[in-house]
């Protein structure tokens, strides 16, 4: 099967929401702290979409969402970017489909910003190896005040 990746409109929110959920759940991480509890996760297209805060969405060819990934700004520094939301479905795991949104959300980033980092949870060792292939660096650095507050481990990029 072949995946697209476009830019999240309001029509993919629900779809969107759902596949973030049940990453979340197959992870351990359907709780306060993490995305799970984000209250613009029913409709991220508010969100994103204006220069500095962009997200894609991985389609299959029956159009049915599977994926994501988004750059969103900072609140800290203007010339540091977070990645956001990073979740693909079981189904599209391990053929590309996470690649081409990395490649998507890094070629955004590096038009805006200086840095890019992301946080995750310990559990996820399948992602952190995928994050540290694109040079994320491990990091102790806080990066504000987030709002995931479980996640435990945090990684940065310099461009």
């Amino acid at each position: 099967m072949k995946y697209a990746i476009r830019e999240l409109t309001a029509q993919d929110d629900a779809a969107l929401e759902a596949v973030i959920r049940a990453c979340l759940i197959e992870h351990g991480a359907n709780h306060a702290g993490t995305a799970w509890a984000d209250p613009f996760l029913s409709r991220l297209s508010t969100v994103y979409g204006d220069e500095r805060n962009r997200y894609w969405v991985a389609v299959s060819e029956s159009g049915r969402v599977v994926g994501g990934a988004g750059i969103g700004r900072s609140e800290f520094a203007d010339d540091v970017c977070e990645l956001q939301k990073m979740y693909c479905l079981p189904e599209c795991r391990g053929i590309g489909v996470s690649h081409m949104l990395m490649d998507e959300c890094l070629a955004f980033a590096k038009l805006h910003y200086r840095r890019c980092f992301l946080e995750t949870l310990q559990n996820m060792v399948a992602a952190q190896r995928f994050y540290e292939k694109y040079g994320f660096a491990r990091t102790d650095e806080r990066f504000g005040d987030a709002a995931h507050f479980s996640c435990d481990v945090r990684y940065i990029l310099d461009f």
